[in-house]
């Protein structure tokens, strides 16, 4: 008989490319995990993997066995979700992965009802990427993600992943010091930049619209953290495009200027098919839905200047 837990492994070997990433994700040594794959080999009793040059590889019988395994592991977690489903009060550690401006703008708010409703939900947060997360969500790495999606920058689609929608904020340029009069685009093609890293789509957002609007960006600052992005431009040493999440944050200290056309970021859940039907990570998709409700992102309630959002601060 197959095991399972090398199931498992030969999955994520799969999934990841290495066996040093599969032993990563799943908490083993390399060697541990090359043991383990020799075992299943045996257990199936025909080679599983090959070596070509200095890289592992699956053989045909091995990319056969791992879509069955597929199959497998899911009947296995559809039993497990079942016998939680089960139990009338949801209970359970439920992985979250959540992006910046979503973590300090929801999951306080979640956190707090779910403590109060559901105090058996034990809930570990972790912050990432949101197109990294999304994959590691679909590889089981956490049970339900909080992603974004950018104008014309569709987020990746995974097999029995089902997603729901959290919020849509408004994308804007966001200028303080001596570019505070700044209203439009072009208005700051002199100015000095900040903005996510290379290959995130955020990134790949703010530059197409700087050079649609006919000028290449002085990039200055490269950082993912939004908050830092919100003192650079405050301070006037860079201004930046952020979501509505992070300039409708309270004392935000720079002014917020909408784009021509206006842009909006779409925020969602994803979860796996049988992940979203365990009462925990219902209990957690639903709590974030509320936080979200809750959210106040009329622009006129934030159109301020900076010396007006500095004064209410």
């Amino acid at each position: 008989m197959l095991d399972p837990t090398r199931l498992a492994m030969l999955r994520e070997f799969a999934h990841r490319g290495t066996i040093a990433a599969a032993a990563e994700a799943m908490g083993y040594t390399p060697s541990a995990v090359s043991q383990q794959l020799a075992a299943l080999e045996r257990e199936a009793g025909i080679p599983l993997t090959t070596r070509t040059g200095r890289r592992l590889r699956l053989t045909p019988a091995g990319v056969r066995l791992v879509a069955r395994a597929e199959d497998i592991l899911a009947a296995m977690d559809l039993a497990e979700a079942e016998l939680k489903d089960s139990d009338t009060e949801p209970s359970g550690t439920v992985r979250l992965a959540v992006f910046q401006s979503a973590a300090l703008a929801l999951v306080p708010g979640a956190l707090l009802a779910l403590r109060d409703a559901h105090p058996r939900v034990r809930v570990h947060v972790t912050q990432s990427e949101p197109g990294a997360a999304l994959a590691e969500t679909w590889t089981r790495d956490f049970d339900i993600v909080v992603a974004e999606e950018y104008p014309h920058h569709s987020a990746p689609h995974y097999p029995d992943m089902v997603r729901r929608p959290l919020l849509v904020d408004e994308i804007r340029l966001c200028v303080g010091g001596a570019w505070s009069d700044a209203t439009r685009l072009s208005a700051v093609a002199q100015a000095p930049w900040v903005m996510e890293p290379r290959g995130t789509a955020t990134r790949h957002f703010a530059e197409q619209a700087c050079r649609v609007a006919g000028f290449e960006p002085d990039i200055r600052f490269e950082s993912a953290d939004l908050q830092a992005h919100a003192a650079y431009i405050a301070e006037g040493l860079a201004v930046g495009l952020l979501p509505g999440l992070m300039w409708t944050r309270p004392g935000f200290g720079a002014a917020a200027r909408a784009l021509a056309p206006a842009a909006h970021r779409t925020v969602f859940t994803a979860a796996r098919e049988i992940s979203a039907a365990d009462p925990a990570v219902l209990a957690v998709r639903d709590a974030l839905e509320t936080a979200a409700h809750g959210v106040d992102l009329r622009a006129e309630a934030h159109d301020v200047t900076p010396e007006e959002s500095r004064s209410q601060g």
